[in-house]
């Protein structure tokens, strides 16, 4: 059980403290309720763009880095499409300059053009080499785009296209800072060589006086139930063929969400899983392969990826892999089942060792509605039973509700022409 004690200020600002005196190190994490799913569809990567520029400084503090550094600290974030995440490290006896810099970021973050114009060529060139310039780096460009058709999951973390944040303008980035980077939209939880008090007092001194902003009330179109299989082929300068196929699945709050974690699981992770025993290990077919669940709190999707081995066609890898998939459908058994729920029940438990970790899982679970979601996971999977997961695959891995990529490479491509 992790313990924490949770209180919220007059702003609005969630605050959550996790006491832990095993070493005198301390943790400040601060969530914003936003990710890529609340951006305009014409002005997408926004939230990552915000991540870069939350570094850039404020108006009272012109380099966030260097003051965390000459008392020990480090920081980072990161953006999903759910939220978007900042963390510092440091000695607990030098916690008040976390709370300075964060709230003063909070408050005042710079707009400095020449700030923005730095962070918008860093995220552009990001852009370029995650996704456009390494081999098979668009490919959750074409599935996102093919697999949602109205829910905004259907553009990736960094936008949609680089013309997003190439044309963002100086207007553009103070309104979505405006509207997302207020109090009443952000979670604070402060871990390790802390005390309550102390952090109630810091948290009143540095965040107390921040305004609130307007309540951000998400109201998301919801992505319509998929009723027919759909289809691309990509050909791309790679040296393999690529199979991705991504079927629908409930959101994280589901009842069904853990029976279909740990089904991924049975399916795809690991050497020891089915579809790599079968496809990688029997069959040959395949130099890799791998079925797991994207974890979105909205309804979001369950993954096969694999790579075929050189001259293996396209459509006998994905006969094979819907083969071996519909063979380990149909012959789920309880010693698996007990298996995958040792692999999940270990990831939760080596993931509570880091205090960093659980104080990020706290605002998460917070985000999500529900604190003690973070104390209820091992029950959740605990109470998953063979019938479950029978149930879900049958409900959710329908062919219907299959978005099917071919990642076609063009020199396998000719080397089978040739033949």
């Amino acid at each position: 059980m992790i313990q924490y004690e949770k209180f919220t200020l007059s702003n609005g600002l969630q605050v959550l403290v996790h006491e832990d005196h095993t070493s005198p190190l301390a943790v400040l994490n601060v969530l914003y309720n936003v990710g890529s799913k609340d951006e305009d569809e014409a002005r997408t990567g926004f939230a990552h763009l915000f991540e870069h520029l939350m570094f850039g400084g404020s108006v009272n503090i012109a380099s966030f880095d260097e003051p965390l550094q000459k008392v020990g600290g480090e920081n980072n974030a990161f953006t999903s499409p759910d939220l978007t995440n900042y963390y510092i490290t440091l000695p607990s006896a030098n916690l008040e300059t976390a709370f300075w810099l964060e709230s003063d970021r909070m408050l005042s973050l710079s707009f400095d053009p020449k700030v923005l114009e730095v962070q918008r060529q860093v995220v552009i060139e990001e852009f370029k080499q995650r996704y456009l310039n390494q081999p098979y780096g668009d490919t959750w460009l074409h599935m996102r785009e093919m697999a949602y058709t109205t829910h905004p999951y259907r553009w990736p973390t960094i936008g949609k296209e680089i013309a997003h944040i190439e044309q963002a303008t100086m207007d553009d980035v103070k309104n979505f800072f405006k509207r997302f980077y207020i109090p009443n939209n952000a979670i604070l939880v402060v871990g390790g060589d802390v005390a309550v008090p102390q952090v109630k007092a810091l948290a009143e001194k540095w965040f107390g006086t921040i305004p609130a902003g307007v309540p951000y009330r998400r109201a998301l179109p919801a992505e319509p139930v998929q009723q027919t299989p759909r289809r691309k082929v990509v050909q791309a300068e790679v040296p393999l063929h690529a199979i991705v196929k991504a079927w629908h699945m409930p959101g994280k709050l589901s009842d069904d969400y853990y029976a279909c974690d740990l089904l991924g699981d049975i399916l795809g992770r690991g050497k020891s899983s089915r579809l790599y025993q079968a496809l990688v290990q029997e069959q040959k077919l395949f130099s890799s392969a791998s079925f797991f669940n994207m974890g979105s709190h909205d309804p979001g999707l369950m993954v096969f990826e694999g790579k075929l081995n050189k001259g293996v066609r396209l459509e006998e890898g994905e006969a094979a892999m819907m083969q071996a998939l519909e063979k380990a459908l149909q012959s789920l058994n309880q010693a698996e089942l007990e298996k995958s729920k040792i692999q999940a029940e270990s990831t939760l438990l080596f993931g509570e060792v880091e205090l960093l970790e659980r104080c990020m899982n706290l605002a998460f679970a917070t985000n999500l509605g529900n604190t003690e979601l973070i104390n209820q996971e091992v029950a959740a999977i605990q109470a998953v039973q063979l019938e479950d997961l029978r149930r879900v695959a049958s409900l959710y891995l329908k062919e219907e509700c299959s978005n099917c990529l071919w990642y076609q490479s063009k020199q396998a491509e000719a080397a089978q022409a040739s033949i």
